[in-house]
């Protein structure tokens, strides 16, 4: 936007500059003015949630009739607008700012009073019209909500599901290779790689369960509490009305919370929620890091699986060829780990009846969110789904790996067991020679009882 002209504009603290072709009015301008601090807007999500609730605001104040139908339909349109992002560039203002989101929420409200204004063709006031029966302090933890349930329920459930899916396809394309298993990364007894896998899907069901608890409690909604929650200058039905139409518009189960005064003196519920996306995080760590593991070598590593190549891996050594995909899912984990730890120091600062971090709150909550949906697929799609498996490799450890003697246990004991693992080690034969000559054990006995597949039975219980 232009800065070589500018309008005249004033508030309850006086007169101001802004640029001539900004929507937005004096509250916005000073809070550009006053936080100069990251260049980070609040985020999309964040003001496509404020859309939403102010759209919903409107319908129930014109429900109620509060609100003539007119100025409502003209607040409305402005606030989808809003909403959908035709605006973005009027929404400048820095994620660090008062920790309530007074400066957020009305630079919708004038943004969107603006609109409405040259819609209609008669003044919509900022507070007076788009803000009614509203506070800052209950819109704010309301948007929250908003914005991350929407995320939730439209991008990282629907992402965790893809990955799901990707990961039951491979375990059952892989059950029938038998590959050593690992404890403390050393040999132990075998497993199938499909059992594996169907670990990691299972750590990844279980993750989407949890959230989905979560969400019953995120779409509690404190919306109608006003400034302190007691709903003053809100009409008693206001509140329960705009999560109904919320509820309606976007698919999402919202209802006005439980406690009005949990719902503006806490952020319990996103606190909840960002553990939930840590445990995430934590999971695809650990995948991640086994897929480097599996994926390493190609000559020098454990080399059991090939990951796709897609693109060069180094920028002095030709034909080197990285695990670029696990390595970027495991910095997004370690993102989300520091998100929530921000997010739990954010939720410590609800004093008395306002919890005052709430844009940073959002700020790392929908970061989070956004970034664990886009690596799940791309985990999905670009790693696990294209991998290659090297049976010869995985074959030739298998065969030679001594802890297979766990199964003569019974029929040798533990005792003569160590001592044919150690030898079997020290002179780096299979298990089965070595056990051959220092048992009774015929050749068929031993056939059955190390027989890999038989060890590794069971296959993928899902």
């Amino acid at each position: 936007m232009s800065k070589k002209s500018f309008r005249t504009v004033h508030d309850s603290m006086g007169e101001l500059q802004v640029p001539e072709d900004a929507l937005w009015g004096a509250q916005t301008q000073r809070a550009v003015d006053n936080f100069p601090i990251s260049g980070m807007p609040m985020p999309r999500q964040f003001i496509a949630a404020l859309g939403l609730v102010k759209w919903a605001a409107a319908g129930a104040n014109a429900e109620l009739g509060l609100l003539t139908s007119d100025k409502a339909v003209a607040i409305q349109k402005s606030a989808l607008e809003v909403s959908a992002g035709d605006h973005d560039e009027h929404f400048p203002i820095d994620v660090f700012q008062t920790g309530s989101g007074t400066s957020s929420n009305m630079n919708a409200n004038e943004v969107i009073a603006t609109l409405a204004t040259e819609d209609l063709g008669s003044e919509v006031h900022p507070n007076d019209h788009v803000n009614m029966s509203q506070s800052s302090n209950d819109v704010i933890p309301t948007c929250v909500h908003v914005s991350a349930a929407i995320g939730i329920q439209d991008k990282l459930l629907p992402a965790l599901k893809h990955l799901s899916a990707a990961l039951e396809k491979k375990a059952r394309e892989t059950d029938g290779i038998v590959k050593t298993g690992r404890t403390h990364l050393m040999d132990a007894m075998p497993v199938t790689l499909g059992q594996e896998l169907d670990g990691w899907r299972s750590q990844i069901d279980h993750a989407a369960a949890r959230l989905g608890d979560t969400m019953n409690r995120l779409t509690g909604l404190a919306q109608g509490g006003t400034a302190v929650g007691t709903g003053i200058n809100a009409h008693p039905k206001f509140g329960t009305k705009v999560a109904t139409l919320l509820a309606e518009r976007t698919g999402v189960n919202f209802k006005q919370a439980d406690s009005l005064f949990e719902g503006l003196s806490s952020q319990d519920a996103a606190v909840e929620t960002s553990g939930q996306l840590r445990a995430l995080a934590v999971s695809l760590t650990k995948i991640a890091n086994d897929l480097r593991w599996m994926n390493s070598g190609p000559l020098a590593g454990i080399g059991e699986i090939a990951l796709p190549s897609l693109q060069p891996g180094s920028s002095i050594m030709p034909g080197k060829v990285n695990p670029v995909i696990p390595e970027a899912v495991a910095m997004v984990c370690a993102q989300v780990i520091g998100n929530d730890a921000t997010i739990a120091m954010g939720g410590q600062s609800g004093n008395f009846q306002l919890n005052v971090m709430l844009p940073v709150v959002a700020h790392n909550l929908l970061q989070s969110i956004e970034i664990l949906a886009n690596s799940s697929v791309c985990l999905a799609d670009s790693a696990i789904a294209g991998f290659t498996v090297n049976e010869a490799k995985i074959n030739e450890a298998l065969d030679r790996n001594p802890i297979l003697v766990t199964a003569l246990n019974p029929v040798i004991g533990y005792e003569k067991g160590a001592a044919v693992a150690k030898k079997a080690y020290a002179e780096g034969r299979p298990i089965k020679d070595i056990a051959r000559e220092e048992t009774d054990l015929t050749d068929e006995e031993l056939d059955r009882l190390l027989d890999p597949a038989d060890l590794a039975k069971g296959g993928i219980k899902h």
